[in-house]
């Protein structure tokens, strides 16, 4: 039997995953209220697995090593991601790991997360690693897109674009809702065109 893969990942309305350094957003693009931490921390929390690629783990445990008391890093929805067994697919980072329970997987992430569908017993979730979940898009291997578009354009400071380069997809909504009255939560389960 094999199990879920959700990538999940966090969209301006024009589809950038993030800002430069310099811009003045902050987290979530400062528009994070109760209804997305609580929809978040329910998302993280139960038997899963999370699966990052290098660049998102390097990002992740940055943030983590630089974040101060109160930072956005240490909302308990992250707190239970960072928490969750994780497999890191790199072939240049090397072990120990600055990341709880986390296992380094060598080899090409199409490979590794065909195998880990069969084998695993729990659900695979995968928050950002954009270039590794659009690898694994084409190659059939994702069961769900959760995208959640924050109200913001970001022509000016917004980096990394989710979904250039990526086949064309058709997407069957499986969910929607509005958190905080602004945010949008998008579920999808992609086929190739």
């Amino acid at each position: 039997m094999t199990v879920t893969y959700t990538f999940d990942v966090f969209s301006s309305l024009d589809s950038r995953a993030s800002v430069t350094e310099d811009a003045d957003w902050g987290g979530y693009w400062g528009k994070q209220g109760p209804e997305l931490l609580e929809e978040r921390l329910g998302e993280y929390s139960g038997d899963q697995r999370l699966v990052l690629g290098a660049n998102t783990y390097r990002a992740f445990a940055a943030m983590v090593r630089n974040a101060g008391e109160g930072d956005d890093v240490f909302d308990p929805w992250v707190t239970e991601m960072r928490n969750l067994p994780t497999t890191v697919i790199s072939d240049t980072l090397e072990e120990p790991l600055d990341w709880p329970d986390a296992t380094l997987v060598r080899g090409d992430a199409v490979d590794v997360v065909a195998r880990l569908k069969e084998q695993s017993d729990v659900p695979l979730r995968s928050h950002g690693s954009l270039s590794m979940n659009r690898s694994l898009m084409a190659a059939g291997l994702v069961d769900r897109l959760q995208v959640t578009i924050f109200p913001a354009l970001t022509g000016r400071t917004g980096t990394e674009p989710i979904f250039d380069g990526t086949e064309d997809f058709d997407l069957e909504l499986l969910y929607s809702r509005t958190l905080d009255g602004r945010t949008q939560e998008l579920i999808y389960r992609p086929h190739l065109h």
